[in-house]
Parts: C-alpha cells; sequence; structure tokens
C-alpha cells in the first residue's frame, strides 16, 4: 500500500489513516506532498481523482478520503478490527466518527492543525466554543460506553483515529478540557505514532500562512 498525504504539521484529514495503518501496524510506504506548492500542483492530478490528500493506492485500487481509507483498510487488512464488534457500539462509533467527517466547521476554521503553535489565549468565537463543547460531550458520551480500555470505545479504532486531529488542536490552543476530555488526549498523545508524526510535523520547513494566524 501507498498512502500520499499532506504536510504533517497541518494536514489533519491525512494525519487520520495514517495513524489507523501505523497503530495496527500495516506495513505501507508513505508519500509526502507539501501543501500549497508547485509540487503538490504538478503530481497530485495523477494520484488522486479529487485532486486533495490523503489517498491510498492499493495493487489497482485508488482510494481517497480520510474516511473512505479507514473503511476500506478496516474491510480488507483490519479483518473489521477498526469497529466494536458490538453492533450497538459500532453504530455509535460510525456516528461520532460520521460527525467529525462533516462537521464542527468553526472549529476546523478558527483552530487549523498546527503541530508547532504553542497556546497563547483564547482565539476563537462563540461558534467555535460550541463546536468544543460538543466534542468534549460527544467524547464523553462514548466513554461511558467503552467499558474497559483507554480510548474513545475501549480499544482503539477508527473513531479514535477521526479525532486524532482535534487532541492536537485542542493541546496547541490551550482548550480548558473536562476530565474525561483530558484524560483520552493524554491517552492519544502517549501512542508512539502520535508522537513520531506530531515530531516529523514540527521538523517541517513549509509554511502555510493561512494555518500560521
Amino acid at each position: 500500500m501507498r498512502l500520499v498525504i499532506g504536510n504533517k504539521n497541518y494536514s489533519s484529514w491525512s494525519l487520520r489513516p495514517w495513524l489507523l495503518m501505523r497503530q495496527f501496524g500495516l506495513p505501507f510506504e508513505e508519500r509526502l506532498l507539501p501543501l500549497d506548492t508547485p509540487e503538490f500542483r504538478e503530481r497530485i492530478p495523477a494520484l488522486s481523482p479529487s485532486g486533495r490528500v490523503p489517498v491510498l493506492h492499493d495493487g489497482g485500487r485508488v482510494i481517497w478520503d480520510s474516511l473512505a481509507i479507514c473503511e476500506y483498510v478496516n474491510e480488507v487488512h483490519l479483518g473489521g478490527r477498526g469497529w466494536p464488534a458490538d453492533p450497538g457500539r459500532r453504530a455509535l462509533a460510525r456516528s461520532a466518527a460520521a460527525e467529525m467527517h462533516s462537521g464542527f466547521a468553526a472549529l476546523r476554521a478558527q483552530l487549523p492543525m498546527n503541530c508547532r503553535r504553542q497556546p497563547s489565549g483564547r482565539c476563537w468565537d462563540a461558534a467555535a466554543e460550541a463546536d468544543i463543547r460538543r466534542v468534549q460531550a460527544l467524547w464523553a458520551d462514548l466513554r461511558r460506553e467503552a467499558g474497559e480500555g483507554p480510548f474513545l470505545l475501549g480499544d482503539f479504532g477508527i473513531v479514535d483515529a477521526m479525532f486524532a486531529p482535534v487532541v492536537i488542536r485542542f493541546r496547541s490552543y490551550g482548550v480548558p478540557l473536562s476530565a474525561t476530555a483530558a484524560a483520552w488526549c493524554e491517552t492519544m498523545a502517549a501512542l508512539p505514532a502520535m508522537q513520531a508524526w506530531i515530531e516529523a510535523g514540527v521538523r517541517e520547513p513549509w509554511r502555510v500562512g493561512a494555518d500560521e494566524r
């Protein structure tokens, strides 16, 4: 498998399938195209039907979109382990992942992922604050159903990968967290794969102005 991604410092969409695959120990080749560069614009049309990252190449198959990649990897390479085995908890995990995939526009816009950023006080409005509250309430709901295990629904899975960029956002913007949210964020931040991604992002030389404000 070959996973084409954007900058680790900024590309929240790329982090999701990358983290899922790394955490489950799947072998894959990583290809990074720096966002907002001539190289990206030149090379991405031949790699991604949407012209965006991430995109997964597996044999003759091309899968774009972060959630679609996670679903494909789960079906073809993980034997279903990416979602909870229980149908009710699986539906809950899928609902949460889909809400993250399609929602939280204010959070995305006002707190863009930036691994290098250091907290400097509140810089978001009421709409983003509402998203922040909803995310933490959703995490609390999932943790109540988790049983044993430190991840959102016990064992690490797709739903954790889908919310992984929010961990970086909350930490780098100094968002106040509930005890439940803080505990899960610490669990995620301790993953060697998360640490490797963040460390690589911090070292990157590229800058995207819109995400550096």
